[in-house]
C-alpha cells in the first residue's frame, strides 16, 4: 500500500447480514430461532447456488440485519453452502457499481456472477475468498457479500 490515502466513490455503511450453513436446517433454526429468538421471513432456493435457505433476522429498518441459515440442496454438489459454517458476511453499500469498478482497479478478485439480485431481492455480488496473479485482494480467506442498500438505508445510516 501506498501512503497515499485512497478516495473511495462509494461507504460501506454497516452489516447487512451473516450467512450460516449446516447439513440440517432444523438444527440451525432451532438455535437461531427457537433459543435465540430471531424472527423468520421467507425462504430461497436455488438449484444453481446448491442452497436451501431460510431467512431470519433480527432488528427494525436500517438496523435489520439478516441471519441466512442454510443448508446444501445435494451434499454432493458444489458450492457447499454449509462449509465454512460461517458462509460469508454481507456488507450495505451505497453505490454498488461504483464499489465494483472501483476495487477491480485496485487488484480486488470477485467470484464469479458480477452484480445480479440477491434471496433479499437487492442487488449483490461477492469478494472471492482468495486473491489471485490477477487479482491479488481477496477476503483473506473469508467470502464476503456486497449489498446494495435502498434508498432509505442509505439515509438511515449516512
Amino acid at each position: 500500500m501506498s501512503d497515499r490515502p485512497l478516495t473511495r466513490p462509494f461507504r460501506i455503511l454497516g452489516i447487512q447480514q451473516i450467512a450460516v450453513g449446516g447439513l440440517d436446517k432444523d438444527r440451525l433454526r432451532t438455535l437461531w430461532v427457537d433459543t435465540l429468538g430471531l424472527e423468520l421471513d421467507g425462504n430461497y432456493r436455488s438449484e444453481k447456488e446448491n442452497v436451501d435457505e431460510d431467512i431470519a433476522f433480527l432488528g427494525q429498518g436500517a438496523q435489520r440485519v439478516e441471519v441466512d441459515l442454510m443448508q446444501p440442496l445435494d451434499i454432493e454438489q458444489r458450492p457447499r453452502v454449509d462449509t465454512p459454517p460461517l458462509n460469508h458476511v454481507g456488507l450495505w453499500v451505497d453505490d454498488l457499481p461504483a464499489a465494483v469498478e472501483w476495487l477491480t482497479q485496485q487488484g480486488m478478485r470477485f467470484a464469479p456472477g458480477g452484480i445480479r439480485k440477491g434471496a433479499s431481492g437487492h442487488d449483490i455480488c461477492f469478494i472471492h475468498p482468495k486473491g489471485n496473479e490477477d487479482f491479488p485482494i481477496g477476503g483473506e480467506g473469508v467470502l464476503i457479500e456486497l449489498v446494495q442498500a435502498p434508498a432509505d438505508v442509505i439515509e438511515a445510516l449516512l
